[in-house]
């Protein structure tokens, strides 16, 4: 009779290096998550490329998602900003922009500078994990 302690070898459905590493991401405080999770709502909510989400000296966040008129094109963080000076903002704390792109437009890291200067901005991909911190300004 076979020992039940060996099993025969069978490869893993799903191979460890295409796992995410979630470790290596920052950990985020639960007012950045729930930046992260605003920009995820808002992005798929219209199927945009982008969604981003700010919070402002207030501690109110304002989301929004990319906006490609014929007329008009700006990015989420634009649109974030713009939202958020609407309301009566007059300063950003933090950012969050959702995006399969590997970097944050330049366009929204200057809209948020030009509130406040030294916003962490977090980067994150389509499930929500945090791939870089940028700072704008």
């Amino acid at each position: 009779m076979a020992d039940p302690m060996l099993r025969p070898s069978v490869p893993d459905p799903m191979p460890r290096s295409s796992v995410p590493d979630r470790a290596a991401a920052p950990a985020l405080e639960p007012e950045d998550a729930k930046l992260v999770t605003l920009a995820r709502a808002a992005r798929v909510r219209i199927g945009a490329a982008e969604g981003a989400a700010v919070r402002d000296g207030d501690g109110r966040t304002y989301a929004a998602a990319t906006v490609l008129l014929p007329s008009l094109s700006l990015s989420a963080l634009q649109v974030a900003v713009a939202n958020a000076v609407c309301g009566g903002s007059r300063s950003i704390e933090a950012a969050a922009v959702v995006s399969d792109a590997n970097d944050v437009d330049l366009s929204g890291l200057a809209a948020v500078a030009e509130l406040t200067t030294g916003v962490p901005v977090f980067l994150s991909g389509p499930d929500g994990a945090v791939r870089a911190q940028v700072t704008a300004g």
